[in-house]
């Protein structure tokens, strides 16, 4: 590439990432809270709410492995989209009941139900932290890869940009800074999408074409949609599921909301915003599959890049920001979130002296700066060896998805004991991890889950529960 267009893109990338950090150091200073950190002041308006469910939701999957799905499976690739909008609405259900007790993290929502306990508090936060410090430093990977090919800036000086970019938008008000931002990369996004996939129809001829040079099999109903095969479409629901029912990303935004109504109202218009992430997907993988149909299910991942190459400059400066802004969105949700679950909860666990709020908001920056170091320190010494952190997200399901759901659905008319939770985690570990050791086709994630849900049940026919607790007294638990 060359370096006129290398700057070109560099140009629209920083614009699109200035006018985003302006938007978060304005909203910083007028909340700066700690309420306003962790949960977004608990006052985000719906739309905001919708568009960062969005932005937290699609991230750089979308533009490279999507699209290699629609290119080889069609209609398939729609699965994808529904199954993280399925984990969507099912937070959705119980969003009256999270957004009510105002909670700030998952870990307040296991004390609520099994009652305040040091090692129970230690062991959700932990199980929680690992996976968006997983997408932490392996997106800090995937932009150096991506960008170094593009620019030919070396690898670790990418990764110690886009850290420093990353604290531009947690550093100013947390969540409430991250939120208002993604609004502006979610709208961004939308727009981007639009253009860029207008454009492949453009380039492939028309839609009239496609549909002529795409095999028949990917459009037909409802062959379209199983054209992928089952046993694919399966995986796709067992390694996605979970992991969006344990995201506490969502979460986050659902106990940001002003009520459980408009936190409901923000997860329903975000799920249709996912979705047209999956129709941008469809439209550019089919496109491609219509322009250069020798790339084959084996090369299906090149079926983004191809377009890429093929596209003109100025097109390719929008598709770059496009990128920056997915990437930027994802790594700044999981950072704030990482870091309240480290200061809300590992912190107050084991340090009862009182602070101040001014101390705990400095503290939350200040840890904010060491868990971006150790993100981007991890991400230039072992970069290969990341691929570990992916696996975290079938372990933290295993752990968390059990007992946070049944135990909510439960609460209402009984109090489980904490004997229950922690059978029910044993058994999600030792389930996960065996089935991870021998090698399992179906994702590891399931037999965890499928171990944690026998040990709540074995556990609870032993530990009978007792009355419902009142809200009162689950502090003195």
């Amino acid at each position: 590439m060359n370096v006129g267009t290398t700057v070109l893109i560099g140009i629209a990338s920083l614009v699109v990432i200035g006018i985003g950090a302006l938007i978060a150091f304005l909203v910083g200073r007028r909340h700066n809270s700690e309420a306003d950190w962790i949960v977004g002041g608990r006052s985000l308006p719906v739309y905001v709410l919708a568009f960062t469910q969005y932005a937290t939701a699609v991230g750089g999957g979308v533009l490279v492995a999507h699209v290699g799905i629609a290119y080889s499976w069609g209609f398939s690739v729609f699965w994808y989209e529904a199954f993280v909008v399925v984990g969507m609405l099912v937070i959705a259900l119980f969003a009256n009941w999270l957004r009510s007790r105002r909670f700030s993290t998952i870990p307040e929502v296991f004390t609520r139900l099994y009652g305040e306990h040091k090692v129970m508090m230690t062991i959700v936060a932990l199980a929680v932290i690992i996976v968006p410090f997983g997408w932490l430093a392996t997106q800090f990977v995937a932009f150096a890869n991506l960008f170094s090919q593009v620019t030919g800036v070396p690898f670790a000086p990418l990764i110690v940009a886009m850290a420093l970019i990353s604290l531009l938008f947690v550093l100013p008000g947390g969540l409430t800074s991250v939120a208002w931002s993604d609004f502006f990369f979610g709208v961004f996004m939308i727009g981007a999408s639009i253009v860029v996939a207008g454009y492949a129809v453009y380039s492939a001829g028309g839609w009239g074409t496609i549909v002529e040079q795409v095999p028949d099999e990917l459009f037909a109903m409802p062959e379209g949609l199983a054209a992928a095969g089952w046993t694919t479409i399966l995986l796709w629901l067992f390694a996605i599921l979970p992991g969006t029912l344990t995201n506490q990303l969502y979460y986050q935004r659902v106990f940001a909301a002003k009520s459980g109504r408009e936190a409901r109202t923000g997860i329903y218009l975000s799920a249709v915003m996912v979705l047209i992430a999956g129709g941008y997907a469809l439209v550019i993988g089919l496109a491609v599959r219509a322009m250069n149909p020798g790339l084959g299910e084996d090369g299906r991942e090149e079926a983004a890049g191809w377009f890429l190459a093929h596209v003109p400059v100025w097109l390719l400066a929008i598709y770059g920001a496009f990128l920056m802004a997915t990437i930027v969105s994802t790594t700044g949700s999981a950072l704030q979130s990482v870091v309240a679950n480290m200061i809300n909860d590992l912190r107050n666990a084991f340090v009862k002296k009182p602070t101040d709020e001014r101390t705990r908001v400095r503290l939350s920056r200040w840890c904010t700066v060491g868990v971006t170091l150790v993100a981007a320190g991890l991400a230039i010494i072992y970069p290969k060896a990341l691929d570990w952190l992916v696996a975290t997200y079938a372990y933290s399901a295993s752990i968390l998805a059990v007992p946070l759901l049944l135990g909510i659905v439960l609460s209402g008319r009984w109090a489980v004991s904490r004997v229950v939770a922690y059978a029910s985690m044993a058994a999600g570990v030792i389930g996960c991890a065996g089935a991870h050791v021998l090698g399992t086709t179906v994702p590891y994630a399931v037999f965890g889950m499928v171990a944690s849900l026998f040990g709540y049940c074995i556990a609870l026919l032993v530990v009978r529960p007792g009355p419902a607790r009142r809200e009162e007294e689950v502090i003195h638990q």
